[in-house]
């Protein structure tokens, strides 16, 4: 028998046997230890920010420093861009260790930031607190809270909590300092520095990625009458923190949505069209579920997930539906800058339509293609991307394809620009950029909205070129099945494409795209023999083309395969569709369909540019695995990177010809081992 022809009677063997299954043995297993009990070692642990007090009002309060000085919480945020409290004691191993850092902290972040050490543990000895205290540089106010109530008042856990504050007293940030120590154990050096990485984030006018984490630490008794914000629920001292957090970035003027909810008067209002979207969830727009092992205040593994927290939807429901009480305005949160100029700050280059497109005043329009040239002299690196529209009243959404000289390029071939609702650019952090080809032809899929007037619109897209070469290039990827088959009247019609991954590869977010019949879809990863949902979307919404970006990317190896799923419903209950009499196949125009779902990664360990602008998971999706890698990576029981006769055996005990015959076929050297070259010459 040949190499060759020993592979598929290996297959086989593979197929049928019970791969990485032990079979029991004689002896009785160890017994499992109880899992259900907490574990030893705990460290910080992000969680969502509004279950956690994150865009809440805390009241004012008075803190009486060592030396018998008060200090009023709302004077010192009315006089700093941000105020820092951070809970301390002397008797607390964690906030002993943690002391040092914070007086690293206070000195790096100290101008126009006000820094506040409380000590809430009343018997906490007076000279350890003035030896803490000493430490500090003099502007940082230190105070023992004898009694709790300045803790409380402002919502502290535990003795290594931080509460960040903005002018208008809105928690900014709560939680942990970083993860160097917890309980249990100690690291030479965090590994998330949290605090520091929020107040970098306060100091650019952003929100921190993590604006909440649990604190490890000596955990305060609170006093229950206490409150750790405002007591009357109004809106200015919490509702309008809500709707400016999760709503104004389209309701606004000059936003996408159709009314504005910037002002009491506006959301009072709207207030039972906003309680039905809220109870509907369907505002805030964001349509994927929760994983099975979340609980409510998990944080989000999407770094863009605009949902409301549970804490957040009961005060916004429970407002609506009382006498929703104004509030004094005086509690009223800091007001979000908008600007009418590009959100990436100065573009290097601008491209625009050369001629204006007419958008007719009623009915619907299908997709539009616009090309732009670009001109450039060579390959640029670009490092953030915005689409603006010239009308945004009509502009639905767009995606751009950059098409190098000669080059042709469609959906399927991934998006280098996109526009959607409530977001218009794509900014990657230092190191990370997109190629945009010398020569490049812009294509710009447009799909316009007729508001009921008649309009004009001229969209450009403004770049930011990335300053130095990036270590990694920004790829996108459709996966898809464009011989999708929807039939006529089909209420829950599935269809499935398929993507082999080829090499190790780092995904950073997801994009599922279909039409009007599009009803549900899911991203999975298959991985030899297991299935794990990565992004589950049971609500598809054609209106909303969201991308959902990954916090940690994802490590894909060679051999693991993501499967997208899409659902479509092409009966007379959808309203949406088009004609539910016809059977439906791929199409560019909303009264077809499409099955597309798009993957946003990078190649660690390549270098930029290597694939030629290529993508590297260019392949067609629904290919076949690459079986030699799949079968050596089952095999390879040590991960030693060779397979021996004995790892054979205990993969495949039932079938004594894999460890035999076939094997020493596929030993091409005959030492005992197969290599992955070996393996590699069944391709």
């Amino acid at each position: 028998m040949t190499v060759r022809a020993a592979l598929p009677l290996l297959i086989a063997f593979i197929a049928t046997a019970s791969i990485g299954v032990q079979q029991p043995s004689a002896a009785q297993p160890p017994t499992s230890p109880d899992l259900s009990l907490a574990p030893v070692r705990q460290g910080p642990e992000p969680i969502q920010g509004g279950d956690h007090g994150v865009g809440k009002r805390v009241a004012d309060a008075t803190l009486t420093d060592l030396a018998g000085r008060p200090h009023s919480l709302g004077k010192l945020a009315d006089q700093n861009r941000a105020v820092v409290i951070a809970m301390t004691s002397s008797s607390c191993p964690l906030s002993r260790k943690y002391l040092p850092t914070l007086v690293e902290l206070s000195k790096q972040y100290g101008d126009d930031i006000a820094w506040v050490i409380v000590n809430p543990i009343a018997t906490d000895q007076p000279d350890e607190m003035q030896a803490a205290a000493q430490q500090f540089d003099p502007d940082v106010i230190y105070g023992h809270d004898r009694d709790g109530k300045f803790a409380a008042g402002i919502g502290a856990l535990t003795t290594t909590d931080v509460i960040v504050l903005d002018r208008s007293q809105t928690i900014l940030y709560h939680g942990a300092i970083d993860d160097q120590y917890g309980f249990g154990y100690s690291i030479a050096a965090p590994r998330h520095r949290y605090l520091a990485d929020a107040l970098s984030a306060i100091n650019q006018g952003q929100n921190p990625t993590v604006a909440a984490t649990k604190a490890p630490g000596c955990t305060l008794s609170h006093d229950p009458q206490a409150s750790a914000t405002a007591s009357d629920l109004t809106y200015h001292n919490r509702i309008s923190r809500i709707t400016q957090q999760h709503c104004v970035g389209c309701h606004r003027d000059g936003g996408v949505a159709p009314f504005p909810l910037v002002t009491f008067d506006d959301v009072s209002a709207h207030a039972a069209m906003i309680q039905q979207v809220v109870q509907g969830q369907t505002m805030p727009p964001w349509f994927a579920a929760k994983s099975a092992n979340a609980t409510d205040r998990s944080l989000s593994p999407w770094a863009n997930d605009c949902s409301l927290a549970e804490t957040e939807k009961r005060d916004l429901l429970d407002w609506l539906a009382g006498p929703m009480p104004e509030g004094d305005p005086n509690d009223a949160p800091q007001a979000r800058q908008f600007t009418s100029d590009w959100q990436i700050g100065t573009p290097d280059a601008i491209f625009q339509f050369d001629d204006p497109q007419p958008v007719k005043a009623t009915g619907v329009m299908p997709y539009k293609y616009v090309e732009v040239q670009t001109d450039i002299p060579e390959d640029k690196w670009v490092q953030a991307i915005e689409v603006k529209p010239g009308d945004r009243s009509v502009v639905h959404h767009v995606l751009v394809f950059a098409q190098g000289a000669g080059q042709k390029s469609d959906e399927r071939d991934g998006f280098w620009g996109i526009y959607v609702p409530g977001n218009s650019s794509l900014i990657y952090p230092d190191g990370f950029a997109k190629r945009l080809p010398k020569q490049a032809k812009l294509r710009f899929q447009m799909h316009y909205t007729p508001n009921g007037t008649e309009t004009t619109d001229r969209t450009s897209i403004g770049v930011v070129y990335a300053k130095h070469p990036p270590q990694h290039e920004v790829h996108v990827k459709g996966i898809y099945n464009d011989k999708i088959n929807i039939p006529a009247g089909a209420k829950n019609h599935p269809e499935v494409a398929t993507l082999p991954i080829p090499t190790d590869a780092r995904v950073m977010g997801f994009l599922p795209h279909m039409h009007l019949r599009g009803k549900a879809a899911r991203y999975e990863l298959i991985r030899e023999s297991e299935t794990t949902t990565l992004l589950d979307i049971p609500r598809y919404d054609f209106n909303w083309q969201l991308l959902y970006r990954y916090r940690e990317p994802l490590l894909l190896h060679p051999g693991d395969m993501i499967r997208f799923t899409s659902w479509y419903d092409n009966s007379d209950q959808n309203p949406a569709n088009p004609d539910p009499t016809k059977t439906v196949r791929w199409g560019p125009q909303t009264f077809d369909e499409m099955q597309l779902g798009y993957v946003e990664y990078y190649l660690p360990g390549t270098q930029p540019g290597e694939a030629n602008g290529k993508s590297a998971l260019a392949g067609e999706s629904g290919g076949r695995r690459d079986r030699g890698t799949v079968l050596f990576r089952r095999l390879d029981v040590n991960q030693d990177g060779v397979i021996t006769k004995a790892e054979v055996r205990e993969r495949m005990p039932n079938e004594p010809n894999a460890a035999g015959p076939i094997f020493d076929r596929l030993d091409m050297d005959s030492n005992g081992e197969l290599t992955r070259s070996e393996l590699e010459k069944l391709k």
